[in-house]
């Protein structure tokens, strides 16, 4: 059986664009999935990459069109510029960890609740409040976003030095075994090498 390790932050307008795809692939293909996430702007200075607000004009530029774009391909709404952005993802990355490693809820509706809030919703997905909701929403005890904080932080950390171990140096990144797919673009060659055909 093939797994996917999938590399991301809920603060990721390309993440918010992946959706659900990545877990209805794995469905698909029968794989699994682990939802992987991490500190992505210290990934990018420890990987050759800089935070977006330090990149050159011309990059933003490209980065705003490329969101509106793939966001009209896949019918999807999205804020460009969201009230909450730049936004501490941290604390939403160790409620999906927390929840991922409690269960009893859907974690994929969790991740995809959260990067809405951050696109779609004008949430602030640092606020306890609102990581409360989106746990609550998802089917999971809203408590873990206290009584996980510990181990969330603790994995939230691991997951970036494996991370940079493994190649990976954006997101959303998928990786299955030293196959790497970078980009909710590349969500295809995914399908297609889960299928043995790439």
């Amino acid at each position: 059986m093939a797994h996917i390790d999938y590399y991301m932050t809920s603060s990721s307008p390309f993440v918010y664009l992946a959706g659900a795809r990545p877990a209805e692939l794995a469905a698909k293909h029968g794989a699994t999935l682990t939802y992987k996430p991490l500190e992505t702007w210290e990934l990018f200075r420890r990987t050759g990459g800089k935070p977006q607000p330090e990149r050159h004009e011309s990059r933003k530029a490209m980065r705003l069109q490329e969101m509106r774009r793939q966001a009209a391909k896949l019918g999807m709404p999205i804020n460009l510029h969201p009230a909450y952005w730049p936004v501490n993802a941290a604390p939403a990355g160790y409620a999906m960890i927390a929840a991922q490693k409690a269960g009893g809820g859907d974690i994929t509706a969790l991740v995809t609740g959260l990067s809405r809030a951050c696109w779609v919703e004008e949430r602030d997905i640092s606020d306890d409040a609102v990581i409360r909701d989106c746990l609550g929403a998802a089917g999971f005890d809203p408590a873990l976003a206290d009584s996980g904080l510990l181990t969330g932080a603790e994995t939230y950390a691991a997951n970036l030095e494996e991370a940079v171990a493994r190649g990976v140096f954006g997101v959303p990144f998928f990786a299955v075994g030293e196959e790497l797919f970078w980009g909710q673009d590349r969500l295809e060659d995914l399908d297609l090498h889960l299928a043995g055909r790439l």
